[in-house]
């Protein structure tokens, strides 16, 4: 089993950064790939970003790339989303992700967290 534990997230204003983490523990050489998903009031769960553990390879959805950042700490099993230049569309539930191979879909991940509030105000 893998567990996963987000913290960071908070209510804050238009325009500035939040950073996310992901502490991933338990048997994590089981996955190779680290993802955030969110998800707002009555909307699909949707991809935001991912990243290998092996390599660092990433990925972005289009509303985030340019504005959020996802990268690893290995010593600390962590995974960090770095969201600068937030919007009020950004609010949502976050979610970190576990799997063996990176997707857009939350198919092939095994594990999740129990997700961390943001919320965007204007």
């Amino acid at each position: 089993q893998v567990q996963l534990v987000e913290s960071g997230g908070g209510l804050v204003q238009a325009g500035v950064s939040l950073r996310l983490s992901c502490v991933a523990s338990g048997r994590t050489f089981r996955t190779n790939a680290m993802s955030w998903f969110r998800q707002s009031l009555g909307k699909e769960r949707e991809f935001v970003a991912a990243i290998t553990w092996s390599g660092g390879l990433t990925s972005y959805a289009d509303s985030v790339k340019a504005r959020f950042t996802i990268s690893r700490d290995d010593a600390k099993n962590t995974v960090y989303l770095q969201m600068n230049s937030l919007k009020p569309d950004d609010t949502a539930v976050y979610y970190c992700a576990a799997g063996p191979i990176t997707s857009r879909l939350r198919g092939p991940y095994d594990y999740w967290g129990q997700g961390t509030q943001v919320t965007v105000s204007s």
